[in-house]
């Protein structure tokens, strides 16, 4: 039997499946090849080795768990910038997972819980992300591609517990050619629109910076022109918009900002923020490929608000929930916590009643972790009744327990 320490990559396109029911063959088989020749030149320009290439999805292996991450975040830019000029029918949002370890090759293809872990990962990772394991973590050069703790998972079929990371959104500052800093504030999009990786990778192969037939130029004029314009009214809103103001002090707002004079306190109390408003606005999108536009101008409007303890986090905390990413969420509302956001605990508090138990199951984690007091009669009832989706688990199945974890964390606040 041959083995071999490889870094697994397994990348798939959002929503392929459903989009397959409302387009023709055709359609789907030209979609298909288009991704095909964007994917394939990446996985190969950074030394992968595509093993299998089923519909939509892509199996492939690396020697080097760096060049495996790098290939993920060049993907994702240049899909960027195919999406850029693409319809609504021709977007492509790829999800990107890794995971390293010793598997068994077999006929071309490769077996082994290493692989099956990959797999896991992926179905949990978003759209336009690169998530990997801590093995890889261990594993890669650091000073290469930097890094951010998603959390800790159950994953099906998978024991134990696994540790995910994944790569933040620019901007980055480049030191020397090999070493990266992720500058304070990251995860927002880079000025003017840039890629969400900053071409970091991409830029090391550039015959494959730019898309064949795609005209980016137009493109990057057009959204950069009003870009600027959204993000200069932006800032100057976000300046200027205070949550308490003394009424003598009395400033007018515009953007529908809503002032209420509370009487015998002599205070004005403004509205929502420029990018809670935002937030707001992704929240009430129809469509994914919509929310995912109004959701880039969000994450600007946020990285530009004054950074009270936990405030940033607990705003990327309510983003990802208008994204339908709640476990994410639960990991931004933990480090809002951890700097004493107090929102972010009753925000957590309520995600006890969450109807996924993997996010009950977090949320539960965080408030013992953090000693959240307050939150003890929602854990108590947690911990006697459970929830819907609970699942026992197994030998081979983690499963998903969440009275299990309000146990625990009623526990850790002293029961």
């Amino acid at each position: 039997m041959k083995t071999a320490n490889l870094a697994i990559v397994f990348t798939d396109i959002k929503g392929f499946t459903e989009r397959t029911s409302r387009q023709t063959l055709e359609e789907n088989q030209r979609l298909l090849k288009v991704h095909h020749d964007l994917l394939a030149p990446v996985f190969k320009a950074f030394g992968g080795r595509i093993i299998k290439s089923i519909g939509d999805a892509f199996l492939v292996t690396f020697v080097s768990p760096t060049q495996a991450v790098l290939s993920g975040m060049a993907i994702q830019d240049r899909l960027w910038n195919y999406n850029r000029g693409a319809s609504d029918a021709e977007r492509l949002d790829v999800r990107v997972a890794i995971n390293v370890g010793e598997v068994r090759l077999e006929s071309n293809d490769v077996f082994g819980e290493p692989v099956n872990i990959a797999s896991r990962v992926e179905s949990i990772a978003e759209a336009g992300e690169v998530f990997f394991t801590e093995a890889v973590y261990l594993a890669m050069n650091k000073a290469e591609v930097p890094s951010l703790e998603v959390g800790v998972f159950e994953l099906k079929g998978i024991p134990g517990k696994i540790r995910v990371f994944r790569v933040p959104r620019g901007p980055y500052r480049v030191e020397t050619p090999s070493v990266v800093h992720v500058t304070p504030g990251a995860d927002a999009p880079l000025e003017n629109e840039q890629p969400p990786f900053g071409n970091l990778a991409l830029s090391r192969v550039p015959s494959l910076q730019l898309t064949p037939g795609t005209d980016l130029a137009a493109t990057a004029a057009a959204v950069g022109g009003q870009l600027v314009a959204r993000t200069r009214t932006a800032i100057l809103a976000v300046k200027t918009h205070r949550r308490w103001w003394p009424a003598s002090r009395r400033v007018a707002v515009g953007g529908g900002a809503l002032a209420l004079l509370l009487l015998g306190v002599g205070f004005v109390v403004l509205g929502d923020s420029p990018a809670e408003s935002a937030i707001k606005d992704v929240a009430k999108a129809t469509s994914t490929i919509e929310k995912l536009k109004l959701a880039g101008s969000a994450r600007e409007l946020i990285s530009q608000e004054k950074d009270a303890p936990g405030r940033r986090a607990w705003l990327l905390g309510r983003l990802d929930e208008a994204l339908d990413a709640p476990n994410r969420a639960v990991e931004h509302y933990r480090s809002a916590l951890k700097a004493g956001n107090e929102d972010a605990g009753d925000r957590l508090t309520e995600m006890l009643k969450h109807p996924e138990c993997r996010v009950r199951a977090n949320a539960a984690d965080a408030l013992g972790e953090f000693k959240r007091v307050s939150a003890r009669g929602e854990l108590e009832d947690l911990a006697k009744e459970g929830g819907p989706g609970e699942e026992p688990g197994g030998f081979f199945q983690a499963g998903c327990n969440s009275r299990k974890a309000a146990q625990k964390a009623l526990e850790k606040l002293g029961r």
